[in-house]
């Protein structure tokens, strides 16, 4: 797992038609996102997919999140599947799942797999808290799961591993350093382009 404190990775991705309303609210939104323009505010990154049952299996808890965290935190979503071997991911499938949950953060295409290398993500779905140090740069302060909920064991899905985080944060408070990684599907790596880490 990426450790704790490292700074934001520095990406700029397009963004999902239809999906922007959550940063920019102006008549002509961006159609791209970098990390230099974000707010200076917490900021979520969720590597998520169209696909995955389990991310199928959180998306209600997402539209919570999203609900009531987006005014105090900037969320994204980030999409890094790999489009050769999982078309079913495209920016057509995403937009479709963002406007049946009622999500009103960017979604973002990752289409060379490199953020989601940066934050050394795993799996769908993946959490990254970075939160302002206070030298106002960007700093992880959690990566992990979202809860012990998964397809099919009937825990009920809270979010309240990284609900704990991101209060923790907003109250100026520290996160818990005992962090459970996220389990899911694995992202699906372009072939032969798996990072050596991975596996």
């Amino acid at each position: 797992m990426l450790p704790l404190g490292t700074p934001l990775p520095s990406f700029e991705l397009d963004v999902v038609s239809g999906t922007n309303r959550g940063i920019d609210d102006s008549h002509s939104p961006p159609k791209k996102i970098s990390s230099s323009t974000l707010p200076t505010k917490p900021l979520l990154l969720m590597v998520l997919c169209a696909h995955c049952p389990f991310v199928k299996h959180i998306e209600a808890e997402l539209t919570r999140l999203d609900q009531d965290y987006s005014d105090s935190v900037q969320l994204l979503a980030i999409a890094s599947n790999s489009l050769i071997t999982h078309p079913q991911d495209g920016p057509e499938q995403l937009a479709a799942q963002a406007k049946q949950q009622s999500w009103r953060f960017p979604y973002l295409l990752d289409p060379n797999q490199s953020l989601a290398k940066a934050l050394q993500a795993a799996c769908t779905p993946d959490f990254f808290l970075f939160a302002p140090s206070p030298k106002g740069q960007q700093e992880l302060r959690y990566r992990g799961q979202l809860d012990n909920s998964r397809p099919g064991n009937n825990v009920a899905v809270t979010g309240s591993d990284l609900r704990a985080a991101l209060d923790a944060v907003l109250n100026g408070q520290e996160v818990c350093i005992d962090q459970q990684a996220s389990i899911g599907c694995n992202i699906k790596w372009h072939p032969g382009q798996e990072p050596t880490w991975f596996g």
